[in-house]
């Protein structure tokens, strides 16, 4: 399953707590879709399934189902806010290809 770094897990925390919601976790998606084949998707979400995976993260619970789970083995969230990089990215070892935009992957 996917892995947060420590800036996603504070920025992810930080976002949860202005919607005042503390029943919410970041559902992380992979769809078929995009010009690589398949697409991250990333969203909060507070329904669950009974197949999904959760993880906590200090507080910060993330959630995957079964088959997004597959596709994310061994990838990695990350949060950047810099000059040059700013906002969410995902670094997945099983993506072969990736795309321009860098939101699909094959």
């Amino acid at each position: 399953m996917i892995t947060l770094t420590d800036n996603a897990v504070a920025k992810v925390g930080a976002l949860i707590a202005e919607e005042d919601e503390a029943e919410l976790a970041l559902r992380v998606a992979v769809r078929p879709g995009g010009c690589s084949g398949f697409s991250y998707e990333m969203f909060f979400d507070g329904e669950f399934a009974d197949d999904d995976q959760t993880l906590d993260y200090s507080g910060v619970k993330v959630v995957v189902d079964p088959s997004s789970a597959m596709l994310l083995e061994g990838a990695t969230l990350d949060y950047k806010d810099g000059l040059q990089e700013t906002g969410f990215s995902i670094n997945n070892p099983n993506a072969q290809r990736t795309c321009g935009c860098g939101q699909s992957f094959s």
